[in-house]
C-alpha cells in the first residue's frame, strides 16, 4: 500500500482540509498520514472560530519522522497560512523526497480574483517558489495569476491559459494544471500542461453545477493524490476528481437536509470508488 503524507490544516466541524483528505485518501485505498499545521474549531466560514497554530510543532514531527525511518511515496499540501510554513514545507520535502517521491501542491490562497483574508501578493510570490518543486501545481485561475503577477482576467482564451500554463511550468513545477476553466457556456473544469510539453495541452470540460460549497477545491486535489498513488495518469486522476467533485456537489444540492458549509461527500464515496476502480481496470 502507498503511503502519503498531507500538509494542512484541521477543522474540527466543517468539510475541507484534512477533514476531507484523510477520509477520502484512506477510502481510496492509500495509506494517509498527516501533519496538521493548525486546528480550528470550524473553518473560516464560521465567525468566531478558535485557531491554535501549529507551526512550532512542524519541524518535532519532521524530525521524529525521520529519525523513525518513515518514507512517503507522496507529498501533498493545502492551505498554508503563512511565510514559515512555507519554509517549513520547503524543509520537509528536502528532508522526505526521493526519486520515486511525488509532490503534489494546491496552492489554496483565493478565488474569483480576490486573494483570501490575510494573504497578500508578497504571500504569492513565495508561494509561486514552492511550487517550483512541485511535481503538480493544482492552483485555480486567481491562485496561478497571483502567483504569476499578471491580472486577472474571468474572460478566457485556450491561447491565454496556455500562455499562463507555460508561465507556471516555468516556475519549476513538473506539470500545471488550472481549474475551474471552462470554454462554453455552463461548461466548467480543468486543463494541464507537463513542463517542456507545451503543443499538448490536456482539457476536459464537464456541466458547471449552479452553487458552490467550501472545500470542495481540497476535495478535487484529495481524488487526485489519490488516483496517483493508484496509479492513474495525472490526466485521468483529474478527470477522477472533476466527475467525482461535480456529482458530490448534485449529490448535496438533492438532499433536502444537506448543510451548506460543505459537501455530503460522505454519501459519494461509493461512487468514487466504483469510478476509481473502473478507470484503472481501463488503464
Amino acid at each position: 500500500m502507498k503511503r502519503i503524507v498531507t500538509i494542512q490544516d484541521i477543522s474540527g466541524l466543517g468539510k475541507c482540509s484534512l477533514t476531507v483528505a484523510l477520509p477520502v485518501i484512506s477510502a481510496m485505498g492509500v495509506e494517509c498520514s498527516v501533519l496538521p499545521t493548525a486546528v480550528l474549531s470550524t473553518h473560516t466560514m464560521f465567525p468566531g472560530f478558535t485557531f491554535c497554530d501549529l507551526t512550532e510543532e512542524f519541524m518535532k514531527v519532521a524530525e521524529h519522522w525521520q529519525k523513525a525511518g518513515f518514507t512517503f511515496d507522496a507529498i501533498y499540501t493545502g492551505y498554508l497560512g503563512s511565510f514559515e510554513q512555507l519554509d517549513l514545507v520547503s524543509r520537509f520535502i528536502d528532508m522526505f523526497r526521493t526519486k520515486d517521491t511525488l509532490v503534489i501542491i494546491d496552492p489554496v490562497m483565493g478565488d474569483n480574483g480576490k486573494l483570501y483574508t490575510g494573504f497578500t501578493p508578497a504571500f504569492a510570490k513565495a508561494m509561486a517558489t514552492l511550487c517550483g518543486k512541485a511535481d503538480l501545481i493544482i492552483p485555480n485561475l486567481t491562485e496561478a495569476t497571483y502567483m504569476l503577477d499578471i491580472p486577472y482576467n474571468p474572460t478566457f482564451t485556450p491561447e491565454s491559459i496556455k500562455d499562463i500554463l507555460i508561465a507556471l511550468c516555468e516556475l519549476g513545477c513538473g506539470s500545471a494544471a488550472l481549474t475551474g476553466i471552462g470554454y462554453a457556456e455552463g461548461k466548467t473544469g480543468v486543463t494541464m500542461m507537463r513542463k517542456g510539453m507545451q503543443d499538448d495541452v490536456f482539457t476536459y470540460e464537464h456541466t458547471k453545477q449552479p452553487t458552490s460549497f467550501h472545500g470542495t477545491g481540497d476535495l478535487f486535489a484529495s481524488v487526485v493524490t489519490g488516483g496517483m498513488m493508484r496509479g492513474l495518469s495525472a490526466e485521468d486522476a483529474l478527470v477522477l476528481a472533476a466527475n467525482y467533485t461535480s456529482h458530490t456537489i448534485a449529490s448535496t444540492m438533492a438532499d433536502p437536509t444537506h448543510h451548506t458549509y460543505g459537501v455530503n461527500f460522505e454519501a459519494t464515496i461509493p461512487a468514487l470508488i466504483t469510478d476509481l476502480e473502473k478507470s484503472l481496470t481501463s488503464k
